[in-house]
């Protein structure tokens, strides 16, 4: 297990962009931060669960969803135990709760199959 605490959400317009980290701590005992790979979900207003963005446990191997692809990059640090969400060209619907997740597997963050997740950081978007 891994804990995880976002930070950087806020109050922007349109077309903004913002910068979310996930910093892990508290690793399982012989765990690292190396061992997960890392995904970014947000929960919206209506209560739904979207992916984001998924990252491998080295970097080499990204997804995105198709609604942010090509707006938002996802990264991530092993020496930080860190992982990023750049999010540029912001829209009023990208409004809701970012959470950062660890996964053992790659596979299972992409199919939202997680074992750990932060409490998350909100991202208010306005028009």
């Amino acid at each position: 297990q891994v804990q995880l605490a976002e930070s950087g959400g806020g109050l922007v317009q349109a077309g903004d962009s913002l910068r979310l980290s996930c910093e892990a701590f508290g690793h399982t005992r012989g765990r690292t931060f190396s061992n997960y790979a890392m995904g970014w979900f947000r929960q919206t207003p209506e209560n739904e669960r979207e992916f984001l963005a998924a990252i491998n446990w080295n970097g080499d191997t990204t997804i995105y969803a198709d609604s942010v692809k090509g707006r938002f990059t996802i990264s991530r640090d092993n020496a930080k135990n860190t992982t990023d969400l750049q999010m540029n060209a912001l829209k009023p619907e990208d409004t809701a709760l970012y959470y950062c997740a660890a996964a053992n597997l790659y596979r299972d963050v992409v199919g939202g199959i997680f074992s750990d997740r932060g409490q998350g950081t909100r991202v208010t978007v306005s028009s």
